[in-house]
């Protein structure tokens, strides 16, 4: 099954975007009315100096569209002028048109006058006329890279939620864009919340996005409970953005050194940009250049005291920790030549609910975070267990092709989806269910097309009613070897969600066998063999489990989906046996593979990879790599010869 490696091109080379949303020290968003040429090119200088190559630029809207009519040419000059300064420093920028919502804080323009921005048809004519202004004026300039419609346009502009006009509107600013002569990658600037990634509608929708646009632009500040989930929060997103085919750039992620210590922003970023690589991202722009103490009286900062401190420097320009972070990744970068490398192909696959995108009649928003939350962690403990998954939505059919395919804690497929799995398990897939009523207690059950023929099982639900988890701790003992568990394995797994979810499946088995029984003795994990492969149902939510359980990764999901993979024979050229440890692959375009290693522990440790057949793998330096040493949260990147 093949990830999405999609990529910036220009003159039809491949580009990689490493950068800083950028706003200068002397003002923030208010830099324009203290527009200092010398700071300027001292901040861009410092960014360049650790190997950034580019910035994300703002037109405040206030002061570069004073009246609905005019532009202000005074601040088009400066913006020329910060052009040339990029273009000095050998970098570029993507400049973003209505700015709109910043840092906590909408900024309207004066005239604005209250009008809807998505539906007022002159509202939405002044923004394409002054999108076109602004192209017509920049786009022959050099330092030029790309264009971008707004920031946080959601934030900004939440009055409707009708996918329609939202999508007009894009439409719209789109057209003035290349009506104007903007020749350069578009986007939106919305941040890639459409409800395809999150569940909730907005009225953005990021599959009408990839139609219109270039690349998609993700935008994540997680607040998480499990550092794992937030190490790969960021990667999650990328991964599934990447399903519509354009190229993904983590176009807003980063700390507030209010919120973090210098070393844990640091493991914060090194996480972030390695394993968004892994999920995908192929361009990465921090938030942001600079921290702003100088500014604590000018909103946003004067009531939102943590925005002055999201800085990849100090306000004196001194690189903090998460600079050098980015450096290293910059130098990296280069190593392995990362322009001609793509994903290398994978085995598994979590399937994604068209519920999460799709409102179908008398549904709950529930259901959707609850398909957000499940799929996130079983992609998680997927890429814990060394299986590197793709993502593959239902709302498109189920493309590619795996080996294993994953549907974690699983209330709502549609009925033809039921029976598509089925077919692939008898073309020879793995097909890995586990059960879950949903989180509330509306048609509480399994919406499942056929669940007895499927499983081989008869369930013993009775209507209305659901079978409480009463343990703290669910165990499985497996009663028969499988994968790579042998006869008495045991796994243990923490009981948990709400008094609709914490519940498990009473089954017989009629034509499944019993891998695994709980504590009571009652099936747990069953096998039904269907033609060349099998179905396997775990009659406990799991991935449920985990998923609202603060501080469990890894946890004994792992062992199971690496027994998983083995019982389907997913090709895994390099293992680490501990699950601290994520394993994952680049392929170069000459046939160089690199394999990346990304610690999750919280110390240093040291693991022995084990390699298929007479393959053998090098440090980049060309040192022979048997035992590796992985820093505190660290990450090692070697290539692997003679695969």
């Amino acid at each position: 099954m093949q990830r999405t490696s999609a990529r910036l091109t220009s003159d039809a080379t491949p580009v990689t975007w490493l950068g800083a949303n950028y706003w200068s020290r002397t003002g923030g968003p208010l830099m324009w009315r203290s527009y200092d040429p010398d700071v300027v090119t001292e901040e861009l200088r410092v960014l360049r100096d650790h190997g950034l190559n580019m910035t994300r630029s703002f037109y405040y809207w206030p002061d570069f569209m004073p009246t609905p009519y005019t532009v202000d040419e005074e601040k088009c000059a400066l913006f020329a002028d910060f052009l040339d300064r990029h273009q000095e420093l050998g970098m570029t920028t993507v400049p973003t048109f209505i700015v709109g919502h910043m840092s906590g804080e909408n900024w309207d323009p004066s005239w604005r006058g209250g009008r809807d921005l998505y539906s007022d048809v002159w509202m939405v004519a002044r923004q394409a006329w002054f999108a076109g202004q602004m192209v017509r004026r920049f786009k022959e300039h050099p330092a030029v890279a790309g264009w971008l419609v707004s920031n946080e346009m959601p934030i900004y502009g939440n009055r409707t939620q009708d996918r329609e006009t939202v999508s007009s509107w894009a439409q719209i600013i789109a057209d003035a864009v290349r009506a104007a002569g903007g020749t350069q990658p578009f986007s939106l600037g919305e941040g890639a919340w459409g409800r395809e990634n999150t569940g909730n509608e907005n009225g953005f929708s990021v599959r009408y996005t990839a139609e219109i646009c270039d690349f998609l632009g993700p935008h994540v500040y997680r607040m998480e409970d499990d550092p794992v989930r937030q190490h790969h929060a960021a990667a999650w997103v990328c991964e599934l953005t990447g399903t519509f085919g354009r190229p993904v750039v983590l176009e807003e992620f980063g700390v507030s050194s209010d919120f973090v210590s210098g070393p844990n922003a640091a493991h914060y970023y090194r996480q972030v940009l390695h394993n968004s690589l892994l999920a995908g991202a192929t361009g990465w722009i921090a938030w942001n250049n600079t921290d702003y103490d100088n500014l604590k009286h000018q909103p946003p900062y004067l009531h939102h005291a943590f925005e002055m401190h999201f800085g990849l420097t100090d306000a004196k320009g001194t690189a903090k920790p998460q600079l050098r972070e980015l450096k290293d990744f910059a130098e990296l970068l280069e190593k392995v030549d990362f322009g001609r490398t793509r994903r290398a192909d994978t085995d598994t696959a979590v399937v994604i609910s068209s519920y999460l995108d799709t409102e179908y009649p008398f549904t709950r928003p529930e259901d959707a975070d609850h398909i957000y939350r499940t799929a996130r962690q079983a992609w998680v403990a997927g890429r814990l267990a060394g299986l590197a998954p793709a993502v593959t939505r239902e709302s498109d059919d189920l493309p590619g092709e795996a080996r294993l395919y994953l549907v974690p804690s699983t209330k709502q497929l549609l009925s033809p989806t039921w029976y598509e799995l089925e077919d692939r398990a008898r073309a020879g897939a793995t097909v890995y269910v586990s059960y879950c009523p949903g989180y509330h207690d509306e048609q509480r059950g399994p919406w499942y097309a056929h669940l007895n023929e499927m499983f081989g099982v008869e369930h013993q639900l009775e209507y209305g009613l659901v079978d409480p988890i009463e343990d703290d701790e669910v165990a499985f003992t497996f009663v028969r070897p499988f994968g790579n568990l042998p006869q008495g394995a045991r796994l243990t797994f923490r009981a948990a969600g709400t008094e609709n979810s914490r519940v498990f499946l009473p089954v017989e088995p009629t034509d499944a066998e019993v891998l695994a029984v709980d504590a009571h003795g009652r099936p747990a994990l069953l096998l039904r063999r269907v033609g060349e492969g099998s179905v396997i149902l775990s009659t406990y939510p799991l991935e449920h489990m985990a998923a609202v359980t603060p501080r469990v990764n890894p946890e004994d999901g792992v062992t199971l989906y690496d027994a998983l993979g083995a019982h389907a024979e997913v090709r895994r050229p390099v293992t680490v046996a501990d699950p601290r440890v994520v394993v994952d692959r680049l392929e170069h375009e000459d046939g160089r593979v690199f394999v990346w290693l990304v610690s999750q522990a919280r110390q240093e440790i040291m693991v022995k990879p084990v390699v298929e057949g007479d393959a053998t793998l090098y440090d980049l330096d060309g040192t022979p790599a048997d035992t590796v040493c992985l820093p505190e949260r660290g990450v090692r990147v070697l290539e692997l010869r003679g695969a």
